[in-house]
């Protein structure tokens, strides 16, 4: 499937058979400061994350969720410094890549409706992010 990049999307897609994606949302959406994560989006460049002192996302073992908190990450971004992007890239596409895997999971125990209730619970509510 190519051009279906949204967390939900994909899962809707994979109930519906397909099985391999093609999107640049997880690279263009970091570097426009909007971040997956298991509780829904983030933006960054909400004013909420100039003191955030935790991790994107604290459900997360990506190189920037172990190393880097959202108040720099934003820092970054409003300097218009590269690392920002590359940082919220690799969080996206380590976010990515376990939603595939949970995908499969969930597959695999017969649990697939039970994942994507999860993920609509996260990403389809109107978030005050």
């Amino acid at each position: 499937v190519m051009g279906i990049g949204k967390p939900l999307d994909i899962a809707y897609a994979v109930k519906e058979g397909a099985d391999m994606f093609d999107c640049v949302i997880p690279t263009r959406n970091a570097r426009n400061g909007q971040l997956f994560t298991s509780e829904g989006l983030k933006r960054i460049r909400n004013a909420k994350y100039i003191d955030y002192n935790l991790p994107i996302d604290k459900n997360c073992n990506c190189y920037t969720c172990q190393n880097y908190t959202m108040s720099y990450i934003r820092h970054l971004d409003r300097c218009n410094e590269m690392l920002a992007a590359r940082l919220m890239s690799i969080h996206n596409v380590y976010f990515y890549q376990n939603l595939m895997a949970k995908l499969r999971d969930a597959i695999h125990s017969s649990k697939l409706d039970e994942y994507i209730k999860e993920l609509e619970d996260n990403y389809c509510e109107v978030n005050d992010d």
